[in-house]
């Protein structure tokens, strides 16, 4: 995971853009009426019976079910399999904090779902800023990145990581589950929590990952210790302050850790 600086300034910065252009839409009418004209122009001018289905098929693979199972299997592979522990902690990190974030944003707007007789598939449950849907697809993109960030499919996982949350975005609105609005929301929302992620990961998360109560053990079983030898031995031995080793290990942790 990168070290980014002024990550707090920035996690901040782009929590409450969100919650202003939330709150904006939901309780003004300078965005409401503008959002409901688009989605109604989507959802006239596309939809099809076969168009149907495979939107809500993509939606669908964003969804908390799959969410779930597709970042167990995830870091289960890593952890389990890769045994890499440090990249396993930092994926689950990223994603689950970043996809998670969008219940306070949620709690906070208090914005209601679209008209329910425009919904392909008549959603229940949460408000409608932002999307979770989205903001799992955004956390789950960033999260690749940062494996890959170093790697000749860094350009790859940009270029694709882009169209896949402008294609889940665009079938939340298709399906008619949210307004375009909940959409950027949702990218501003997981930027935000994925900026927290990365400067409490440097400032205290990586350098006591052995000490966290049962899930140390766990990730010490499965290679902590190589790992984190491998990253101080491709870093020179030096990274950044924040990322300092633990009791009875030499040199600094590397400074993008958990790549």
């Amino acid at each position: 995971m990168p070290y980014v600086r002024h990550w707090l300034r920035y996690s901040i910065l782009l929590f409450a853009t969100a919650i202003v252009l939330g709150m904006t839409a939901a309780h003004t009418k300078l965005i409401q009426p503008h959002d409901l004209d688009l989605d109604r122009t989507i959802q006239t001018n596309t939809r099809t019976g076969w168009l149907n289905h495979t939107m809500e098929a993509i939606s669908y693979c964003a969804s908390p079910v799959a969410g779930v199972l597709i970042l167990a299997v995830w870091c289960g592979y890593l952890l389990f399999v890769r045994r890499r522990p440090i990249a396993a902690s930092a994926t689950f990190l990223v994603v689950a904090v970043g996809w998670n974030s969008t219940q306070l944003a949620k709690a906070i707007v208090a914005r209601p779902r679209p008209p329910r007789e425009f919904m392909l598939d008549p959603e229940i449950g949460s408000n409608s800023f932002p999307s979770g849907h989205t903001a799992f697809t955004v956390a789950a993109m960033v999260g690749l990145y940062f494996l890959l960030r170093e790697s000749r499919h860094r350009g790859t996982v940009v270029v694709g990581g882009v169209l896949a949350v402008l294609l889940v975005a665009f079938s939340r609105m298709y399906v008619g589950a949210h307004y375009p609005t909940d959409t950027l929301g949702s990218v501003l929302i997981a930027g935000s929590a994925i900026f927290f992620v990365t400067g409490v990961w440097h400032a205290w998360l990586l350098p006591n990952l052995d000490r966290l109560p049962l899930i140390g053990a766990l990730l010490t079983r499965f290679g902590l210790e190589e790992e984190r030898a491998e990253l101080a031995a491709a870093q020179g031995g030096y990274g950044h302050p924040a990322a300092v080793p633990g009791p009875g290990r030499g040199g600094r942790h590397r400074r993008h850790a958990g790549r």
